[in-house]
C-alpha cells in the first residue's frame, strides 16, 4: 500500500524553520511548512532593535547560492552590511527572512498547528483552520515562542502571568515600547535584551528608566571590533578560545555531563550589552547592581520590588511598570501543541529535549532545531549562524530515515 503521508512537516518559519525546509527540499524530500514567516521576529522583538551578530554571522544558511544577507541587500537596495562595524536593524533582518521564504519556501501554509499526536508510525497535525495533516516526521522550529521566563520572585506581582497591560510584563510582549511613554519603568536583567530595551524606552519617551541587575550581575558592554584581542581565534560572538570551541565543535557539546551543559548554556555569552549600545545607555539609564529581588508585589496599583544586597541591606524600588528581560526557558508545558503522549515520551536533559547527532528526540520521528536544541548542541543554537551547523545534519538524518 502506498504511504500517502507527507514525509516531513516543519512547524515554524523563522530562521531555523526556513533553513531546515530549504535543506530538506534540496535533498528531494517533500515538505509541508506551517506558520507565519518571521512571526516572532516581527511581533516579539521591539521596533528599533539592532542585531548583536555581525553581518557575516547573520545569514540564514541554505544549500543554494545567492541567498545570504548580502545577496538580499544587493537585490533590494536595502543597504550595505559587510564589516563588523555595521549593525543590522531587526526590520532589515525580518525583510531578509521574508525574501528568502518567498524564493525558497513559496508553498508555505500560513496556519497555526494546534496539536501534534502520534498515530501508528507517524503523526497527525491539527491546524487552526480545522484541517488535519499527516506526516511521517515532524521538525519543531518554533524558536522562542511560548518560552518566556518570569522568575518566581516576580510572579507574585503577576498572578495571572506577565502582561503588557499589567504591572509586570516580559520583554517578548513588547513590539512597540512607545506604549510605555510617560511612565516610570524598571527593567529587570543585565543582558542585551534588558539594556537595549532600557535605551529604547528612554528614546520613546519613558519618564524614567532603571535597570535592576539581579544578584551578582553587573551592567557591562562588549569591546568594539578594534579592541578585541587579535591573538585569540575569531568567532561570530567575539574573540575567545571558549567561543571558538562552542562554534566549531558544537557536535561534541552533547557529550558533556548534563550539569555542565546546563551551566554553560546559561552562562556562556551571558549578561553583556553590545559595544554599540554603551554610548546610548550611559548617563541616560539609572542602574541598581548587586541586589537580588526577594519579593515583588503591587501596592496602590504600582509594582514594588523589595531588594537585598550581599551585605544584608535592603530597599525598595517602585515603578509604574516592571519589564522583565529575564530570558527564556524550554519547558514541556510550553510545548502545548505537542500531544500529552508525545510530551510524556519526550526525554528532557539540561533544560531542553535530549537530541541525537541528527537532532532527533527520544520520540522517533520528532526533531527539534533552533534554541530548544541548545541544551544538546550549545549556545550556537541561540544564534542565526547556528543554522549552518543544524540544518545540514538534521536534513541528512531525516532523509536517511524517511527519504
Amino acid at each position: 500500500m502506498t504511504d500517502t503521508r507527507t514525509p516531513v512537516a516543519v512547524i515554524g518559519v523563522g530562521p531555523y524553520g526556513l533553513s531546515a525546509a530549504a535543506h530538506l527540499r534540496a535533498r528531494g524530500l517533500p515538505v509541508r511548512v506551517f506558520g507565519e514567516p518571521m512571526a516572532s521576529w516581527r511581533s516579539q522583538m521591539p521596533a528599533g532593535m539592532l542585531l548583536t551578530s555581525t553581518p557575516e554571522a547573520s545569514s540564514i544558511h541554505v544549500p543554494h547560492a545567492g541567498h545570504t544577507l548580502g545577496d538580499f541587500c544587493a537585490a533590494t537596495g536595502e543597504g550595505s552590511y559587510v564589516s563588523d562595524w555595521d549593525v543590522i536593524p531587526v526590520e532589515t533582518f525580518v525583510r531578509y527572512g521574508q525574501w528568502l521564504q518567498q524564493r525558497l519556501v513559496p508553498q508555505l501554509e500560513r496556519v497555526r498547528v494546534v496539536s501534534v499526536d502520534r498515530v501508528d508510525e507517524g503523526f497527525t497535525l491539527k491546524l487552526d483552520d480545522g484541517e488535519s495533516a499527516a506526516a511521517r516526521a515532524v521538525v519543531v522550529a518554533t524558536g522562542l515562542s511560548n518560552l518566556a521566563h518570569l522568575p518566581p520572585e516576580l510572579a507574585a506581582a503577576a498572578p495571572e502571568g506577565p502582561s503588557a497591560a499589567g504591572p509586570v510584563s516580559h520583554s517578548s510582549q513588547h513590539h512597540d515600547l512607545s506604549a510605555l511613554a510617560g511612565r516610570h519603568v524598571v527593567v529587570v536583567g543585565a543582558g542585551q535584551s534588558a539594556l537595549e530595551s532600557a535605551v529604547l524606552l528612554v528614546e520613546r519617551g519613558a519618564a524614567s528608566v532603571r535597570v535592576v541587575a539581579r544578584g551578582r550581575a553587573a551592567v557591562g558592554f562588549g569591546a568594539p571590533p578594534n579592541r578585541r584581542p587579535r591573538w585569540r581565534p575569531r568567532t561570530p560572538f567575539g574573540n575567545a578560545w571558549s567561543l571558538y570551541a562552542f562554534t566549531r565543535h558544537a557536535g561534541a557539546f552533547r557529550h558533556l555531563p548534563v550539569p555542565m551543559r546546563r551551566f554553560l548554556v546559561r552562562r556562556v555569552l551571558g549578561p553583556l550589552g553590545a559595544w554599540w549600545l554603551r554610548d546610548r545607555f550611559q548617563g541616560r539609564v539609572s542602574v541598581t547592581e548587586g541586589r537580588r529581588i526577594v519579593r515583588a508585589r503591587v501596592r496602590d496599583g504600582r509594582p514594588v520590588l523589595a531588594l537585598r544586597g550581599a551585605d544584608g541591606h535592603g530597599g525598595e524600588v517602585i515603578a509604574d511598570h516592571v519589564l522583565a528581560a529575564t530570558g527564556y526557558r524550554v519547558r514541556l508545558a510550553a510545548l502545548e501543541f505537542l500531544g500529552e503522549g508525545l510530551r510524556t515520551g519526550l526525554a528532557m536533559r539540561a533544560g531542553g529535549p535530549l537530541l541525537d547527532a541528527g537532532f532527533g528526540s527520544s520520540v522517533p520521528g520528532l526533531y527539534f532545531t533552533g534554541p530548544p536544541a541548545a541544551a544538546s548542541f550549545g549556545p550556537l543554537m541561540r544564534f542565526v549562524c547556528g543554522t549552518e551547523f543544524a540544518s545540514s545534519r538534521l536534513a541528512r538524518a531525516v532523509v536517511r530515515a524517511y527519504g
